[in-house]
């Protein structure tokens, strides 16, 4: 799904399609792996599930753009060809920030060092996107940066220039290469259980008598 949803189509219906699949799958995946120990009711469900779909179909038109903007004179696209994979790490930055934006309203438990649970903190909850959206922008910009790189090198190649039909295997299997690489790369850039010093948390929090450092569950 992740290499067809950014190789070039030959319309954009194609894109949508595979976009549809990609923001779909994104957005299961963020919600799946989320932090869910804050307290859930009828409501929260049913905003989660807006959320959801808000998300998917809005990062399914956005995803296409790329596509659209294929189908423009050359000299427009040279304008936007640098800011392309920026826009991919962006595109799945929101995705968490927006699937998993019940974390920051609602808190995330925080633990001692013992792994005793010490109280829900809405403080904690904005950390955890946040690391977990970079992680994500580093791993699909990354994934759609390195083969467009390539491609640009081996295009000056004069083996390449006679033979433009293996420009589409290369970035088919260096796409699927890099992406695979970048999975436990991306996932291990911040710890599953992060540290936040007790000094950013509410109040309540502050009157604890435990040494500087409280522990939460990041998420995936």
């Amino acid at each position: 799904i992740v290499v067809a949803s950014l190789i070039p189509h030959k319309g954009i219906k194609p894109a949508l399609f595979w976009q549809f699949l990609l923001q779909t799958y994104c957005a299961g995946f963020n919600h799946a792996n989320r932090n869910a120990t804050a307290t859930k009711d009828n409501k929260t469900s049913m905003k989660q599930s807006i959320l959801i779909v808000g998300t998917a179909a809005y990062s399914s038109f956005a995803g296409a753009l790329p596509q659209i903007i294929l189908n423009v004179p050359s000299r427009v696209l040279k304008c936007f060809e640098p800011n392309m994979c920026g826009f991919i790490a962006c595109l799945a930055a929101f995705s968490v920030i927006v699937v998993r934006s019940e974390e920051a309203d609602n808190g995330i438990r925080v633990f001692d060092s013992n792994g005793n649970a010490i109280g829900l903190s809405k403080a904690a909850g904005p950390k955890a996107i946040k690391e977990t959206a970079l992680s994500r922008a580093a791993l699909f910009g990354t994934t759609a940066a390195v083969p467009t790189l390539l491609l640009a090198l081996l295009k000056r190649a004069k083996f390449v220039q006679r033979n433009p039909m293996i420009i589409a295997p290369v970035r088919h299997i260096s796409t699927a290469i890099i992406f695979g690489l970048m999975i436990p790369v991306s996932f291990s850039l911040f710890p599953q259980f992060g540290k936040i010093k007790k000094e950013s948390l509410e109040e309540e929090f502050q009157s604890l008598d435990r040494n500087g450092e409280l522990f939460y569950h990041r998420g995936l």
